[in-house]
């Protein structure tokens, strides 16, 4: 077994703190990943606080991995020792059901195995899976992706989640040219939904709920911004976007962010607040509107956006701390005071 180190929750709602445990020798199709840098997602602070009740612990968070393979198993193809390497949400699935096979893991049958919270299964016993808050990650290469040269393999952690979840719905309901795209939030998430809706040519609206972060949403490609606290931005902008990407994780009015669709215009969840969200009936079926969620992006989607990326000049934009600070770090994600995301300098474990 390899010996790891890192940082968990021992249990919910309590304190990040050292944490020590244990990963597989790698198998033949494994790699071993020393982890360099690893992003905090909102989703980590739901998972801590067990605010979705699916939490086990101890836990140790973080599926946005970014760092260099040390180690590969005897019929690994794809990697080599000192490639620059990444895993995102997901580790395994069953790779037989019609998602795995088209590509979709993230949405397998029998349930993509998650980077942590999560169980793997090998000869009928049955481990928990261990995040990125640590120095060593052992997955198999089909599950690992490809950090290209060009990206800063800090500001590039936070694309295995934020990016990848904002990529996906953009491509699949074609943002482009003549679409007017509206991006609700922008916080961790949205902050690279304006980047690559604006690369991609869509006309790109920032919906927040004051005006602080306009000049820095314009700089990021954002075309329009609109506060949302202000009632005559939902009399403007009434029945204007094709597409609205709701990225915040807090409760909102859907049936009245509905009516800022035009005809066929859809609203997409990516956001995951606590509660259960309502949406009227009315809402729907006037002007052909639609509901709809995405969740993250499959092994080869995940990889055409990191390239998408690296091409295109494309990161998050982050702040750096050390794991000490965790805790700190966490606090100041509730209150949405980052610009706009943590990624954990996982040097600072030494």
């Amino acid at each position: 077994m390899i010996q790891v180190h890192g940082y968990a929750a021992k249990q919910a709602k309590t304190p990040l703190t050292p944490y020590s445990f244990e990963r597989r020798e790698p198998r033949a199709h494994d790699v071993v990943i020393e982890i360099k840098y690893s992003g905090i997602c909102h989703s980590d602070v739901h998972q801590v606080n067990n605010e979705w009740g699916t939490s086990t612990f101890p836990m140790v968070p973080g599926h946005e991995i970014v760092g260099i393979v040390s180690q590969i198993g005897s019929k690994v193809t794809r990697y080599k020792v000192g490639d620059r390497a990444a895993v995102g949400n997901f580790v395994d699935s069953c790779r037989k059901c019609n998602s795995c096979r088209n590509g979709l893991e993230q949405y397998c049958l029998e349930g993509a195995i998650w980077t942590y919270n999560g169980i793997e299964k090998e000869n009928g016993k049955a481990t928990p899976t261990q995040g990125g808050y640590s120095n060593k990650i052992v997955v198999d290469e089909n599950y690992v992706l490809s950090i290209p040269e060009h990206l800063p393999l800090d500001a590039a952690a936070p694309l295995l989640c934020a990016g990848i979840t904002l990529y996906s719905p953009l491509m699949h309901w074609k943002a482009g040219p003549g679409k007017k795209v509206g991006i609700i939030g922008l916080g961790g998430l949205g902050n690279i939904g304006v980047k690559i809706g604006h690369t991609l040519g869509a006309e790109i609206t920032v919906l927040s709920h004051s005006l602080k972060k306009q000049e820095e949403a314009r700089k990021m490609g954002a075309d329009n911004f609109y506060e949302t606290s202000d009632p005559s931005t939902f009399k403007k902008l009434r029945g204007y976007f094709d597409l609205l990407i709701n990225t915040v994780s807090v409760e909102i009015d859907l049936n009245r962010y509905f009516k800022l669709l035009a005809p066929d215009g859809v609203m997409v969840i990516v956001g995951l607040p606590e509660k259960a969200l309502s949406i009227g009936p009315f809402s729907l079926v006037s002007f052909r509107r639609s509901l709809a969620g995405s969740a993250i992006g499959g092994i080869r989607e995940t990889q055409e956006m990191l390239n998408f990326c690296s091409e295109h000049n494309i990161t998050s934009d982050i702040e750096l701390i050390p794991i000490q600070k965790v805790n700190e770090a966490y606090e100041r994600v509730v209150k949405s005071d980052v610009r706009y995301r943590f990624v954990i300098d996982m040097a600072s474990l030494k």
